[in-house]
């Protein structure tokens, strides 16, 4: 399939055979599963991942691709291309129930962030993700408090998920080749999450207000939702900075806040 990268839509075509086995082996689909694959690109993986389960969705935005992918996996039968934008798609309307989308994808750096948090809104519906992304995106979603990659997307994703990095990429898999890294992670929904906030909405604030200032203190950064003592009450140093937080100590405060009169 010949076709020429297009950085509007941050394509890099992977290549590297010995890399997508090792992706096909760690996604182990199954025949009937219900594979939903992001940006299949020149159908790589896609390949791989219909031989084993015999059945996949793949969502495409580039129109080009979309005409050579249904060109060549038209003699598949379990195969379905939808022209779309993963970014505002509802993975509900593959669904036949909870817990039954398993969705991989080689994502596109420039949009990688805001497509988990998009999926992570969805995640009642998925089984489980394996996601290329750029490495520094996956030692993000991993990291541990106190870490300097510890973040809003951190607490996001663990709160919600099990993750799991798999292996490193080198920019020698893709053409073109990037100027990164990129590595392969698992994300596993809890079926029920561990803590769970009274207001995602409200958490998902608190969240973005915190780290979008890491200097200042608890006490500073939390000062529209609650005071010092109210901090110290529930056991978490009003003097600590966001990044010294565990996950379920974000919503232990979104929870005390909830019946607190929002910021202005």
């Amino acid at each position: 399939m010949s076709h020429r990268a297009r950085r509007r839509f941050g394509q890099n075509f992977l290549h590297d055979p010995g890399v997508i086995r090792r992706i096909v082996e760690a996604v182990a689909p199954k025949p009937g599963e219900s594979l939903v694959e992001i940006g299949p690109g020149q159908g790589a993986i896609t390949a791989g991942l219909l031989r084993a389960s015999q059945r996949l969705v793949a969502l495409e935005l580039d129109r080009d691709l979309v005409a050579a992918l249904e060109q060549r996996f038209a003699a598949e039968g379990g195969f379905r291309l939808i022209e779309t934008d993963a970014l505002r798609f509802d993975f509900a309307s593959l669904a036949d129930g909870l817990r039954q989308l398993r969705v991989t994808g080689n994502l596109p750096y420039n949009i990688s962030t805001p497509l988990l948090f998009h999926l992570l809104d969805q995640s009642q519906w998925i089984r489980d993700m394996h996601f290329m992304l750029q490495k520094e995106v996956v030692e993000r979603m991993a990291a541990d408090p106190g870490s300097k990659t510890y973040g809003r997307l951190s607490v996001a994703v663990q709160l919600r998920c099990r993750v799991e990095p798999l292996f490193a990429v080198g920019s020698g898999a893709f053409r073109p080749s990037p100027k990164v890294d990129s590595a392969v992670v698992r994300l596993t929904p809890y079926d029920t999450p561990p803590h769970a906030a009274q207001d995602p909405g409200l958490l998902a604030e608190i969240l973005a207000r915190c780290f979008s200032m890491r200097r200042k203190t608890l006490r500073n950064g939390l000062r529209d939702w609650l005071t010092g003592d109210e901090i110290q009450a529930l056991g978490i140093d009003p003097g600590d900075r966001p990044e010294q937080l565990a996950p379920e100590q974000f919503v232990a405060l979104a929870n005390a806040s909830c019946k607190k009169p929002a910021p202005p």
